[in-house]
């Protein structure tokens, strides 16, 4: 069966490029009739912080990637780590290092001041068995470190084809550290073997690790599963995305007002391109059409602008019950609509929301693009006045309007009967489109960009429409 495993460190908030990578290692599993494991590496106990594990499951559950069985913890298999460690140290694959931490600074300095490569130079790999023993008895700090066979290593990548490196250049990786965890290259091989793993997929920076990881499973004798790296999600500089680029978490994003369909599906396309122009699918279209041969080999620029069109394509699919549901938290944390909410209330706040369905992009931007719906607008008596016009003419043409506004019944106030009164109003009149609409569009908004004042004056209902009238007057 094939297996894949998204192995997060849970050292803060789970990265936007860690998702993508889980997404991979998910629509792989999915594609193959397989299994998604999550595995949670926390033996870095310098670099763990409380709280991370909860935010890596919250961001996965609103992602909608479901794992199969219960996440993996390596903190509690430490043991097992201890177990593989002695066997490659009683095989001679594996030494003790009682080097300390001033004694490797110096040794890196004096290899950069001859300009090699900084690398451990085996000092301790000179010890007697007694001296060793001795030093162990004495309880003299240590850690253990892989012993680098000579030669070379070779393996196929599915994504950037062959790989070899001489073994020359590889340090004699650490593999147990001196609080008794096991560091990430130890670790990774012994849980990838045991879970079977068949397929690991990882972010590229892990490329140059991965000679290390196959001299490990030559060494302890295992089958190699098959890699894949996959390219790093960038930022529109080609550096690393980071947050000096703006969010970079997944919970940044959700609480930025991105749907969790639309934040998949863009990062899908980020390095896989299905063959096709199509640029909108569903999980369950993406499980069916992934495939590692088509993942691109260069870095994939992360481009805030796609995802907001792509966003803004999804919340235009919502029905607008669901979409009124997404954006009452927001309306609510703005202060704009109470705690509880009446019948009266929801069917207003789904008629605001239908009409700025089209313009929103992400949730987060409600507030702002609708606050006038819910609480007078303020602005300077200058916005009423259009183009070349005057503030006069403006009044008069306020004035006017909410003479002839009172006389609409209730049961016809819409859109398409306010655009025809007024409409026949300014056609009769020879009253002039701009010096009309412009100043009901100000007062109804205090805004110069919104919806067509037909459509406000519909959603805000008469009474406020002709409130909002009478104030704009008054201030002119």
């Amino acid at each position: 069966m094939i297996k894949t495993r998204f192995a997060p460190s849970p050292t803060g908030d789970l990265h936007i490029g860690g998702l993508r990578t889980a997404l991979y290692n998910y629509l792989f599993a999915k594609k193959n009739n397989g299994q998604f494991i999550l595995r949670i590496e926390d033996t870095d106990q310098a670099r763990y912080q409380e709280g991370s594990v909860e935010i890596i499951l919250e961001s996965l559950t609103w992602a909608g990637l479901k794992f199969d069985g219960s996440p993996t913890y390596q903190s509690r298999r430490v043991d097992i780590y201890s177990k593989y460690a002695e066997k490659l140290i009683n095989d001679g694959s594996a030494y003790y290092c009682f080097c300390s931490s001033s004694t490797l600074d110096k040794m890196r300095q004096k290899q950069m001041s001859r300009g090699v490569a900084a690398k451990y130079d085996r000092r301790c790999l000179k010890l007697s068995e007694a001296e060793i023993k001795a030093k162990l008895d004495q309880g003299e700090p240590h850690v253990i470190r892989m012993k680098v066979p000579a030669g070379k290593t070779k393996f196929k990548d599915l994504i950037r084809g062959e790989v070899e490196i001489n073994n020359s250049e590889l340090d004699d990786q650490v593999l147990i550290k001196s609080d008794g965890y096991p560091t990430y290259h130890l670790a990774n091989v012994v849980d990838d073997n045991e879970m079977g793993i068949t397929h690991v997929i990882r972010a590229e920076e892990w490329l140059p690790s991965t000679p290390k990881h196959i001299i490990l499973y030559s060494m302890l004798g295992w089958d190699l599963p098959e890699f894949a790296h996959i390219p790093l999600v960038l930022a529109p500089d080609k550096s690393k995305l980071s947050k000096r680029h703006g969010a970079v978490s997944v919970l940044e994003f959700k609480k930025l007002g991105y749907l969790p369909e639309a934040l998949i599906n863009y990062l899908a396309l980020l390095g896989w391109n299905p063959g096709t122009d199509r640029e909108i699918f569903s999980l369950s279209e993406l499980e069916k059409e992934f495939s590692l041969d088509k993942v691109h080999s260069a870095g994939a620029i992360f481009d805030t602008t796609k995802l907001d069109w792509m966003n803004s394509t999804y919340i235009k699919l919502l029905d607008v019950q669901t979409l009124a549901g997404l954006c009452i938290p927001y309306l609510q944390d703005a202060k704009l609509i109470n705690e509880q909410l009446t019948a009266n209330n929801q069917q207003y706040i789904k008629k605001v929301i239908t009409l700025e369905q089209e313009r929103i992009k992400k949730l987060s931007e409600i507030p702002e693009l609708t606050e006038y719906f819910f609480k007078q607008p303020k602005y300077e008596t200058k916005l009423l006045k259009w183009k070349k016009g005057d503030l006069k003419t403006a009044k008069q043409r306020l004035e006017f309007l909410a003479d002839q506004l009172k006389q609409i019944p209730n049961s016809n106030w819409t859109r398409n009967s306010l655009e025809d009164l007024i409409s026949d109003l300014i056609k009769n009149h020879d009253l002039g489109t701009g010096d009309t609409l412009w100043p009901m569009r100000a007062a109804l908004t205090g805004r110069e960009k919104s919806p067509s004042p037909f459509e406000i004056a519909e959603v805000l209902g008469k009474e406020k429409t002709l409130q909002r009238l009478k104030i704009a007057i008054e201030k002119l």
